[in-house]
């Protein structure tokens, strides 16, 4: 299901026509598709698209997620446009960076910089679930816009020596929370979070100057923007393009399942560059 939760946009439509406003967009992880030999690996994994950058104004190539069961692969590929983030939500694997294999697990957030050779191993008894968010670097912005310089107007920063080896991190965001992308990535990601909304709160979000994208981990609730409103579980996520807004409210009892009460969301913040504004 990809569709749009405000009365904005009709439902179904994942992009507004140019010059109508946008909804905020509804996506979840049923019926994805089947993917044979993804990034060139041998077997089957499964695909879906939650957002993509027809549907937004920023620096997003797609917000998506995928799943690959035990002992696939999803094979080593380089991005050379793209900066990239994996976020694990089932299941252990290996991360291959340039070739050297990393221990990850659900919770795992992986950044790739630009130039980095990944790819992604199941090594455990279950599924391996996770999100994908691809964020135009400026370099390809710019020549996307026929500009030759980073369209914010900065130097692109220098790596220092340590980061020379592997243009990657991994962080363990069950742990810290909260990641501030750009220490390291390039490109207009600002923040990177895991927020729990309690029992019968909520979470305001307004895309002005930013857009958003939120996945349920855990939990219930519900999506309300202007008149509309539209039921939260694990696995639905909510995608506010530049000019919408969303309350997320969590359900004041506990699930069906035993799960706690309230939501567990993961959240990925981008800041507007001026040049994607003035383009659109």
């Amino acid at each position: 299901m990809t569709t749009a939760v405000t009365d904005t946009a009709a439902a179904g439509d994942t992009a507004a026509t140019a010059g109508e406003p946008r909804g905020v967009l509804l996506a979840d992880v049923t019926t994805p598709a089947d993917v044979h030999g993804v990034h060139g690996a041998a077997g089957l994994s499964h695909w879906k698209c939650l957002a993509g950058r027809h549907d937004l104004t920023g620096e997003w190539e797609a917000v998506e997620w995928a799943s690959i069961p035990p002992g696939g692969v999803s094979g080593e590929h380089r991005h050379t446009r793209t900066e990239e983030l994996y976020f694990l939500l089932s299941g252990e694997g290996e991360m291959y960076l340039d070739g050297t294999p990393h221990a990850v697990s659900a919770g795992s957030l992986i950044l790739t910089g630009l130039g980095t050779v990944h790819g992604l191993v199941n090594t455990g008894t279950t599924r391996l679930d996770w999100l994908v968010a691809e964020i135009r670097s400026p370099h390809t912005s710019g020549a996307l816009r026929g500009r030759t310089t980073n369209p914010s107007g900065d130097a692109p920063r220098r790596r220092t020596e340590e980061e020379a080896d592997v243009n990657a991190r991994i962080h363990r965001l069950d742990d810290e929370q909260r990641i501030d992308p750009t220490t390291f990535l390039t490109g207009p990601l600002r923040l990177i979070e895991t927020v729990t909304v309690a029992a019968g709160e909520s979470l305001d979000l307004a895309a002005t100057g930013t857009e958003h994208t939120v996945f349920v981990l855990s939990g219930s609730g519900t999506a309300v923007s202007g008149d509309s409103e539209a039921p939260l579980g694990p696995g639905v996520s909510v995608t506010l393009p530049r000019g919408t807004s969303a309350r997320i409210r969590a359900d004041r009892s506990g699930t069906a399942d035993g799960a706690p009460d309230g939501l567990r969301l993961f959240h990925a913040e981008l800041s507007l560059t001026t040049a994607a504004v003035e383009d659109e």
